[in-house]
C-alpha cells in the first residue's frame, strides 16, 4: 500500500479529549448492526473477547478526499491503514484470545463490502450509518461535511462488556499491535 510509507510526524496527532473515559465497564447496548458478511452482528450478545476497531472513514482510491484538508484533521487520515493492520495481525488476534474482531464505521455497508473485498478482510466490518451504537454508547465523533464520523478508537469487549479502551489512536497502523502487545498482557 502507497499510504504505508506516509509520515506520520507531518499529520496532526488527535488529543485526548476525555470523549472515551466513560466506556470502560460499560455494557455494550443490544444495538444490531448490518457486517459485510451479510449477518445482522449485536455486540452485546456475543460470548467472548471481541476486538472492535472503529474509524472515520476509508477513502476509495482515485477518488477524492471529503474534504481538501482531510489530512490535517487529527484523527482523520490512516483508516485504511489502520484497518490493514488488524488484517495483517487477524491470526496473532485470535491466538492471543480473541474470538471475533470488527471494523466499525458510519459508511454504509455497500461502500464497506466493497472495501473489505478490496482489502481482502479476513473479518466484517459493521456499518453504523444510523448512528445507532455511536450513539448508544456515546462514542466520540467529529462532524465533517456534514456527516458524523467516529473518532478512531479500538475497544476490547469481554462478554459484551468493554474491558478496555484505546483512544486516541495514533499513528493509525500501530493499533493493531498495541492491541495485540495489550491482548497478551491481559488474557481472557
Amino acid at each position: 500500500m502507497a499510504q504505508s510509507n506516509l509520515d506520520w510526524s507531518k499529520i496532526p496527532a488527535p488529543v485526548d479529549d476525555g470523549a472515551a473515559a466513560h466506556l470502560v465497564g460499560m455494557a455494550i447496548p443490544p444495538v444490531t448492526l448490518l457486517a459485510t458478511d451479510d449477518n445482522s452482528v449485536t455486540l452485546s450478545t456475543l460470548p467472548g473477547r471481541t476486538v472492535v476497531f472503529a474509524y472515520p472513514r476509508t477513502g476509495s482510491p482515485g477518488k477524492i478526499s471529503l474534504v481538501d484538508d482531510w489530512d490535517m484533521i487529527p484523527g482523520a487520515r490512516g483508516c485504511t491503514p489502520q484497518t490493514c493492520s488488524f488484517r495483517d495481525l487477524f491470526a496473532e488476534l485470535k491466538a492471543a484470545g480473541t474470538r471475533q474482531v470488527f471494523g466499525l464505521s458510519t459508511q454504509d455497508n455497500v461502500y464497506q463490502t466493497e472495501m473489505a473485498s478490496r482489502l481482502h478482510l479476513p473479518f466484517p466490518v459493521l456499518s453504523d450509518e444510523k448512528l445507532k451504537l455511536t450513539r448508544a454508547l456515546n462514542l466520540p465523533t467529529m462532524e465533517v461535511a456534514g456527516l458524523t464520523l467516529i473518532k478512531r478508537l479500538a475497544l476490547i469487549v469481554d462478554d459484551g462488556r468493554i474491558a478496555h479502551v484505546f483512544y486516541p489512536v495514533f499513528p493509525p497502523d500501530r493499533n493493531a499491535a498495541d492491541v495485540l502487545a495489550w491482548l497478551k498482557g491481559n488474557p481472557a
